[in-house]
């Protein structure tokens, strides 16, 4: 199945898994006298609901789900898909709030319905939810402590939810709707304790040792692993993995990062991280024979889906080379032999991480590497300041709009670029690029 076929298919599953509770709880009979304006609530919080839902399952990082979209899209669709599914709920609330406000009973806690109770607390822990997630950096809210108070915060507020739905009664009271959405309720349930506790328990029979911290460039280390009583890993060059280090897979502190070794070897994986935050500022503390864990391989950054490309562009900035480095020295390793261009964009010549290793990888292959320096030594010949058009078009051959390219780096610099293919009439399907901004 082709990769469009298989996103147009989950797709569609995930259209049922939304709409069908839907369909099947409003059609039938249903309560007398309830109004149009009830009924739109209701199917409103239903909705919601199921796709509050789902976005337990968006996140369980199924490979099958995943790679038609790459996972980076697949957490942006989640990102989006809350904040649709708490507008949904919240107007679900507020149509109630204006047109059936007896419905909704006293406020107090101490003297209001159980259920009616759960619903309003499930509502602010929603909005708790998304307000931290969105805010998190502004709030100064710690990544790790953040993952843990996100896992906490969306399975109450989900059960407090479903406590509300079962609660009131309201079109599941027959038989075959109860079944129904006992039936979702039990998928969810069971899918938080595969995603929580059954996950973390497969990583932590398949541990890896630390075997080498090395130093590099710009602040940046490489951490080399190796497999403790397993086979290893095998990865697409381009691929990422969720890193755990120093703590138990249950504890929910993971990383992502991309591999920077070769694809060939599943023997020894290396990822070469930059000083940016809390976390990655520890790695040059590492020890070596410390325990680790990995979850992935992820990732549809990849050369391997683009088999028949005729050659290909790589343009980086940063430690943003590391994914690019791990594809070049797979594709030395399976001795390629197609045309291949690496634009690589630093600050200065001391920034420049994979300097090395990308001098002898010329020698393996038929790569043109071309350094951009937006702080150039005396004397500096090569290209300077950033990557334009005019550059592009200095550095790539006439034809380059049959090639596949792939950009890795801050933010800004890889929305320039494409900006800058697209005015090149570069085909938007031959750009590829991540979009994680995890920490």
């Amino acid at each position: 199945m082709t990769p469009f076929f298989s996103a147009l298919c989950w797709l569609s599953v995930y259209l049922v898994l939304v709409l069908a509770p839907l369909f099947v709880l409003l059609t039938g009979s249903v309560p007398a006298g309830s109004g149009f304006w009830w009924d739109f609530s209701m199917a409103l919080g239903f909705t919601g609901m199921a796709m509050m839902g789902v976005q337990f399952f968006l996140t369980a990082r199924f490979r099958h789900v995943s790679a038609p979209f790459g996972i980076d899209i697949i957490y942006y669709f989640h990102r989006y898909l809350a904040l649709m599914a708490f507008g949904l709920i919240f107007l679900h609330f507020l149509i109630i709030r204006i047109d059936n406000v007896e419905a909704l009973g006293v406020i107090n806690p101490l003297q209001a319905s159980w259920y009616m109770t759960a619903g309003r607390a499930s509502l602010m822990l929603f909005a708790l939810l998304i307000i931290t997630s969105l805010w998190r950096k502004p709030l100064r809210i710690h990544y790790d402590e953040w993952r843990m108070l996100h896992i906490g915060l969306a399975v109450a507020a989900f059960l407090l939810a479903l406590g509300h739905i079962e609660g009131v009664g309201y079109y599941i009271d027959a038989p075959a709707k109860r079944w129904l959405w006992s039936g979702y309720t039990l998928f969810w349930v069971l899918l938080i304790v595969y995603v929580r506790l059954i996950k973390p328990w497969q990583m932590h029979h398949r541990p890896y040792r630390v075997t080498e911290v090395r130093q590099e460039r710009s602040n940046s280390w490489t951490l080399a692993l190796e497999p403790d009583g397993h086979e290893g890993m095998r990865f697409k060059p381009g691929q990422f993995a969720w890193l755990t280090l120093r703590e138990s897979p249950w504890h929910v502190k993971e990383h992502p990062f991309s591999f920077s070794s070769s694809a060939a070897r599943q023997d020894r994986l290396e990822f070469t991280i930059k000083e940016l935050g809390d976390f990655t500022r520890t790695i040059k503390e590492t020890q070596i024979g410390e325990i680790a864990y990995l979850d992935g391989p992820y990732g549809a950054f990849s050369v391997d889906r683009y088999r028949g490309a005729p050659g290909f562009v790589f343009i980086a900035g940063g430690v943003g080379a590391a994914p690019i480095v791990s594809i070049l020295s797979t594709l030395a390793d399976r001795h390629e032999h197609r045309p291949l261009w690496f634009i690589y964009s630093n600050n200065c010549w001391e920034d420049v991480i994979f300097r090395e290793a990308l001098e002898t990888l010329k020698e393996r292959l038929d790569l043109r590497l071309i350094h951009v320096l937006a702080e150039p030594p005396t004397g500096w010949k090569g290209e300077t300041g950033f990557i334009t058009q005019a550059l592009l078009r200095k550095a790539l051959p006439s034809d380059m709009k049959k090639y596949e390219y792939f950009l890795c780096g801050p933010k800004p610099m890889s929305d320039a670029v494409q900006q800058e293919l697209h005015t090149l009439q570069v085909p938007l399907g031959k750009v590829h690029f991540e979009l994680f901004d995890m920490v």
